[in-house]
């Protein structure tokens, strides 16, 4: 799944989110600025109109890091050409 902002896009590994079902509720704790929800019946949300608060904090990247596979999480700069975080 990804959701683009402005100047900030999220993309989270569907699979990743599948085989490791704590991993929405992990990010939806960890968020500063509440861009990642638990979904209704299990999953994920990503909070567009949250997307472009997002704060560079990385400590989604961190948990993703823990709790499932490398790049799981990736957090992409769309105002320095796409770059990941």
């Amino acid at each position: 799944m990804r959701v683009d902002g402005t100047f900030i896009g999220i993309e989270v590994d569907d699979d990743a989110i599948a085989a490791e079902p704590h991993l929405a509720s992990h990010l939806a704790t960890v968020c500063p600025v509440d861009i990642y929800h638990e979904a209704d019946g299990g999953g994920l949300r990503i909070a567009k109109e949250n997307v472009d608060e997002c704060v560079l904090c990385r400590l989604c990247l961190d948990l993703s890091q823990v709790d499932a596979p490398n790049g799981s999480v990736r957090v992409l700069k769309l105002y320095d050409g796409g770059v990941a975080l």
